[in-house]
């Protein structure tokens, strides 16, 4: 096993008796950012409803916490895509709106699954803003920890940051149709294995694309706690799959959701070269044009 590995953005994960310890400090500041997929077998064009998670967020959240809806503020209204990253300019706007600026330390929770917080999380990195943190486990370890919750809606002011793009971070079909043969990229798939193997038509057609790599990202996640697997064991998992520090990896899933996580993990343990294609499966199994393979 591979032992004491330095996280690369040591803040970037917390623990709940951290931020319990920190629950009223001014310069802290937490959001909520529970989505919920109901997936449906009506299309391929709508593989899943989206549902913000605002109403539970009403019946019960960490105290101080807002809410960010990720569909309905933080993700292009014209796209025919649910999650799809919106032109930067507008998307920091959006984050100063919600309050998210210098000089505050921002942390992100959700209700139902690391990825939705670790979405945000690369949303904000991009932007260059990058006092930001992913509670460890989310609101289930809160309550297992039997740390208070509270039912009243926080808005905070507006804040404002400095945007410093990183560019070529989420990226579209054009840059993944061009890694397929690239022996120095890396394509990782962060669904599970039936839709890898394309036992489940849920995006359209079934299957990957070519030369993918499968680690889905639950592999990443504690079955019996929900949080974050330690560094040092998910670096084993990337590295019996041959993913080295060395290549490109351009990171995937359904909807530009899980791959996140995966992405999140890859740059704490040192990986420098990452991308996330943002539709993925939901825009590359729709199109004919492009490749795909299953088995």
């Amino acid at each position: 096993m591979i032992k004491n590995i330095q996280k690369k953005f040591p803040n970037a994960i917390v623990e709940c008796d951290w931020l319990h310890e920190r629950i009223g400090d001014e310069e802290i500041r937490i959001y909520d950012c529970t989505t919920y997929l109901h997936y449906t077998d009506d299309h391929p064009l709508k593989p899943y409803d989206v549902e913000s998670g605002f109403v539970n967020y009403k019946d019960a959240h960490i105290p101080n916490a807002a809410f960010l809806d990720l569909q309905g503020d933080l993700s292009e209204k014209n796209s025919p895509f649910s999650f799809t990253l919106p032109k930067l300019s507008v998307l920091a706007e959006s984050f100063k709106r919600h309050g998210i600026g210098d000089p505050y330390n921002i942390i992100l929770y959700s209700g139902n699954g690391m990825q939705w917080a670790t979405r945000v999380w690369w949303m904000l990195y991009v932007l260059g803003y990058e006092n930001v943190s992913v509670l460890n486990g989310g609101l289930d370890e809160w309550q297992r920890s039997r740390f208070p919750i509270e039912s009243k809606i926080k808005k905070f002011e507006r804040a404002d940051f400095q945007i410093a793009i990183k560019p070529n971070v989420f990226v579209g079909k054009g840059e993944v149709l061009n890694a397929i043969n690239d022996d120095s990229v890396r394509l990782l798939n962060a669904l599970t294995e039936d839709l890898h193997v394309g036992h489940n038509p849920r995006y359209g057609r079934p299957g990957r694309i070519p030369n993918s790599l499968n680690i889905p990202f639950h592999d990443l996640i504690d079955v019996r706690t929900g949080k974050l697997r330690s560094l040092e064991e998910v670096m084993e998992i990337f590295k019996d799959k041959g993913i080295t520090p060395e290549l490109k990896i351009l990171n995937y899933c359904g909807g530009g959701i899980a791959a996140t996580l995966n992405a999140f993990f890859l740059l704490q343990i040192g990986f420098n070269k990452l991308q996330i294609y943002d539709n993925s499966m939901s825009e590359w199994a729709m199109d004919e044009n492009l490749p795909i393979e299953s088995g």
